[in-house]
C-alpha cells in the first residue's frame, strides 16, 4: 500500500520541487522549439530544410503537447501574413482588439482551423502521409491524453500540474502574446506594412518569436534577430542542428553592403535600395530623423516641448496606423518647424521611389538621382551625410 501511495505522490522519477520546475520548463521549451523551428520557419515559410527524422520528432512532440495539426497551423499563419492586420486576418488585435486576442487567442485559432477554404488555399506542401491522416489529424486529442498519462506516470500527482502547464503554454504565449502583443505593443526596427512589433529584444522564452517586427519585415528569414543586442534562441537551435547535419538554412535577411569608395548613383544603387529598403529607412530614422529632431527639440520653447515629445515617433511611423490625433499632432509639428517638415517630406519622397512599380528602372533611377541632388542642396547636414552613405549601397550577393 505504501508503495502505491509513494508512486502516486512522486511517480517513477519522484523529482524534488525545483527539479520538477526545471523539467517542466525543459519540456515546454521543446514545444516552443517545435513551433518556431518546425511549424513556423520550416513549414510556413520554408526558410530552412530539416532532416526527416527531426521533422517527425517535432510532429510527434506537437501531437503530444498541443494536438496541433501541421497543415492547419501553417495555413492560418500564411493567411495571417497575406491578410495581416486587415478584416481577413485570423487574429489581429488592430481589428479585433487586444483583449479578445489575448483572452481568446486559442479560440480564434480553432475557428480558423475549421475554415476549409483557408486550409485549401494556404495549406499546401504539408505532411499527408499515413500517420498524419490516420493518427495525428484523426486523433488529435489522443496525443494530449497520452501526454497526461506520461506525466502522471513520471511525476505522480504533480504530473497533473506539469501537464496543465504544457497545455496552456502555446495558447498563452503563441496565440495570446505573439499574435496579440506582437501586433500591439513593443518596439519596431522597421516600418513594414503592418503593425507588428518586437515584444522583447531577447527571444528566449518563446524561442525568438518575441522579435515579431523583424519577422514580418523578413518573413522568409530563418534568423529573426537583426541587431547586435537582439538574441534569437530559435536561431541558436537551428545553428546547432546545422552542426549536427539535421538542418540547412536556405534564407536569412539580407545585410546591406556599403562601399565607402562609391560616390555615384547608378542602377546598382537603385537595386540595392529596393533590396534593402527597410534597412535604408531604419538608417534614415537613426541618422537623419533622430538627430535633427533632438536638435530642433532643444531649440523649442517650453510651451511646445510637450508637442515634440508626443509627436516624436510620428516622423517615421507608417501613416496607415495613424489615429486622428496622430495626424493632427504631426501636422501641427511640421507646420511650426520647417526643418522637421523637410526631413519628413524627404522620407516620403524616398519611399515613393521604390513604390513606383509601374515606372521603368530608368525613371526610378532619375527620381533617385534627383532626390540625392535635392537632399545635398537642403543645407541639412544629417541629410547630406545620409546621401553620401546612400550612394555606397550595393546589391547583396545571394546566399549560397
Amino acid at each position: 500500500m505504501n508503495d502505491v501511495l509513494n508512486f502516486l505522490s512522486g511517480g517513477l522519477l519522484s523529482p524534488g520541487p525545483w527539479t520538477l520546475v526545471l523539467i517542466t520548463l525543459a519540456m515546454t521549451h521543446v514545444t516552443i522549439v517545435s513551433v518556431t523551428v518546425y511549424l513556423h520557419r520550416y513549414s510556413a515559410h520554408r526558410s530552412l530544410e530539416l532532416h526527416p527524422a527531426l521533422k517527425h520528432f517535432f510532429r510527434f512532440w506537437l501531437w503530444l503537447t498541443t494536438g496541433q495539426n501541421t497543415r492547419a497551423w501553417t495555413a492560418i499563419h500564411r493567411k495571417h501574413h497575406a491578410r495581416c492586420d486587415t478584416e481577413e486576418d485570423p487574429h489581429s488585435p488592430q481589428v479585433l482588439g487586444i483583449r479578445k486576442v489575448l483572452g481568446e487567442g486559442a479560440e480564434l485559432y480553432q475557428a480558423e482551423a475549421a475554415n476549409q477554404q483557408t486550409l485549401d488555399k494556404y495549406g499546401g506542401g504539408c505532411p499527408d502521409d499515413w500517420v498524419e491522416r490516420r493518427v495525428y489529424s484523426r486523433y488529435s486529442f489522443l496525443g494530449i491524453a497520452l501526454m497526461g498519462a506520461i506525466d502522471l506516470a513520471l511525476f505522480g500527482v504533480a504530473g497533473i500540474t506539469v501537464w496543465a502547464v504544457q497545455m496552456i503554454w502555446i495558447p498563452l504565449f503563441a496565440a495570446g502574446v505573439i499574435n496579440g502583443i506582437g501586433h500591439y505593443w513593443g518596439y519596431r526596427n522597421f516600418e513594414c506594412s503592418d503593425a507588428s512589433r518586437n515584444v522583447l529584444p531577447w527571444g528566449i522564452l518563446i524561442g525568438g518569436e518575441e522579435l515579431h517586427n523583424n519577422h514580418h519585415t523578413y518573413p522568409n528569414s530563418a534568423k529573426l534577430s537583426v541587431r547586435r543586442f537582439e538574441f534569437d534562441m530559435g536561431w541558436a537551435w537551428i545553428r546547432t542542428f546545422e552542426v549536427l547535419r539535421l538542418a540547412k538554412v536556405k534564407k536569412v535577411a539580407p545585410k546591406p553592403v556599403v562601399a565607402r569608395d562609391k560616390h555615384t548613383v547608378d542602377l546598382d544603387t537603385l537595386r540595392a535600395l529596393v533590396q534593402h529598403r527597410f534597412q535604408v529607412m531604419a538608417h534614415y530614422r537613426r541618422e537623419v530623423i533622430k538627430p535633427v529632431f533632438e536638435q530642433e527639440k532643444a531649440r523649442a520653447c517650453d510651451a511646445t516641448r510637450g508637442l515634440y515629445n508626443r509627436a516624436a515617433a510620428l516622423l517615421h511611423r507608417d501613416q496607415r496606423f495613424f489615429k486622428v490625433r496622430h495626424t493632427k499632432r504631426l501636422t501641427t509639428l511640421t507646420e511650426h518647424n520647417s526643418t522637421l517638415a523637410t526631413i519628413y517630406d524627404y522620407r516620403l519622397r524616398l519611399q515613393e521611389i521604390w513604390s513606383q512599380t509601374s515606372h521603368s528602372s530608368a525613371e526610378m533611377l532619375d527620381s533617385l538621382a534627383q532626390w540625392c541632388r535635392d537632399a545635398e542642396a537642403s543645407g541639412i547636414h544629417a541629410l547630406q551625410d545620409f546621401v553620401r552613405t546612400l550612394k555606397g549601397y550595393r546589391v547583396t550577393p545571394a546566399r549560397a
